[in-house]
């Protein structure tokens, strides 16, 4: 018999890119691939459970994170970006976890794998696997889009942090080494953007397809009585009328955008569920709203929400989000109207896109980037009661048939995997290339 394929997945640690890695991993299991996939011992706690019929196909091997001493920049037991209080401490994960490369060399070394899939901050995986002749792929949990139209208002890829390299070096070392780039996408999605991508990179761009969550209804797991409650309140709504919130455990809101949205969502007059992470600010969960919110048309729950299952109730016809790319999938999959407020990251470029396809309209904001409660209440009601959020589910119901077309995604997946096999055997490792400014320049022009 064979020896299956092995594949060494190495996310970044933040959960937008654990998810993603996570479900590929489960994907390439179900077509017989092995999977080692390599983080810390805390975040692959917090990951889900793999199929119970795929566990001898996914290996977790958990390094701990190098210790940088517990101070005000890096609290005690802090693994993944969720765990810091404010964006720019992320900087010191990023000296503890490009200490990893110790033991992920150690383990490429024993372990001889036929691939090593790298996200976009694991320079140093470039000489790992040339020195192993291991090769390696770069895996993008954000979309096309994102990487065609990166620019430095959108993303401070530009500075030279505390970590030594910057963050446009890393995804330009990357994107040098890497033989391919995987894209958590499709044709029928992003055609266009794909091609772009594959011009400017000069490499194949192979979509995986969207990666679409399972119809799991686990809504009988949950054992929060919180949650119970607030079930049934949705059951009791009129279908479609609810608007979900939630901007994930990435977007660190200030004060400020969190009392305009509260306050957005109260001028609207229309129900509404929202999941809102404790901000750092609040000392409590009272004083996480304003003090004179009148929230008797909706509910607010603090803390984590079972998505998911909230986006799959009859009740939720609309969603005000971020535009996350993972987000984006989940909700579209339930053909719901998308209203966008945008932050970090690929959140900006991935609303445009929603915005130019006719899925989502955006919250109107100042110059400084600012919002008020009239912005976010005039965009929740042309989305979900006028003629233009009818237009919003027309659309809508497109994407939702791609997302769910288990067979076109299914096919996707397939194709990569024979994309792998065939070129496990095939490739031939390049001389190293050293990671400098100047010799990634043909790349790193792509994102300035």
């Amino acid at each position: 018999m064979a020896k299956p394929l092995h594949v060494v997945m190495l996310p970044w640690s933040a959960f937008g890119h654990l998810i993603p890695f996570f479900h590929l991993s489960v994907a390439l299991a179900k077509f017989g691939v092995e999977v080692s996939f390599v983080s810390t011992p805390r975040n692959i706690k917090r990951l889900p459970k793999p199929p119970q019929d795929l566990v001898t196909l996914i290996n977790f091997v958990g390094f701990p994170l190098p210790s940088l001493g517990s101070n005000e920049l890096y609290p005690e037991g802090a693994e993944a970006t969720v765990d810091f209080p404010s964006f720019d401490q992320i900087q010191h994960l990023k000296i503890a976890y490009d200490m990893l490369q110790h033991p992920v060399k150690k383990f490429v070394a024993e372990q001889s794998p036929d691939w090593i899939v790298c996200d976009f901050y694991n320079h140093w995986l470039v000489n790992i696997a040339q020195e192993y002749q291991v090769p390696l792929l770069h895996f993008s949990v954000f979309s096309a889009s994102f990487y065609n139209f990166l620019a430095p208002d959108l993303l401070v890829y530009n500075i030279t942090n505390a970590s030594g390299i910057s963050s446009k070096q890393r995804v330009g070392s990357v994107l040098n080494g890497c033989q391919a780039v995987a894209i958590r996408s499709c044709p029928e999605f992003e055609g266009e953007r794909l091609n772009l991508l594959e011009k400017q990179i000069g490499k194949p761009v192979i979509p995986v397809g969207l990666l679409t969550p399972e119809n799991e209804n686990r809504r009988d797991k949950i054992t929060d009585d919180r949650w119970w409650k607030i079930f049934q309140w949705l059951d009791q709504q009129k279908p479609k009328s609810v608007v979900f919130v939630g901007f994930g455990s990435e977007c660190k809101l200030t004060k400020d955008q969190v009392y305009e949205i509260a306050y957005g969502l109260e001028l609207s007059e229309l129900p509404f569920l929202w999941a809102l992470r404790k901000p750092e600010w609040a000392a409590d969960d009272l004083e996480a709203l304003p003090p004179c919110f009148n929230g008797d048309k909706g509910m607010v729950c603090i803390g984590w929400a079972p998505q998911l299952e909230i986006l799959g109730n009859p009740s939720i016809g609309g969603s005000l989000f971020h535009a996350g790319w993972g987000s984006m999938i989940e909700t579209l999959k339930f053909g719901h109207r998308l209203v966008v407020l945008p932050f970090l990251v690929d959140q900006p470029s991935n609303a445009k896109l929603l915005i130019e396809k006719g899925l989502a309209l955006g919250v109107e904001r100042r110059e400084d980037g600012s919002f008020s409660r009239d912005d976010i209440a005039k965009a929740l009601r042309r989305a979900m009661v006028s003629v233009e959020g009818e237009r919003l589910t027309v659309q809508a119901t497109g994407a939702t048939s791609i997302l769910n077309d288990k067979n076109l995604q299914e096919d996707y997946l397939g194709r990569f995997v024979d994309y792998l096999k065939t070129n496990a055997v095939t490739y031939q490792c390049r001389p190293s290339l050293p990671s400098t400014l100047a010799n990634n320049r043909k790349w790193l022009n792509h994102f300035t």
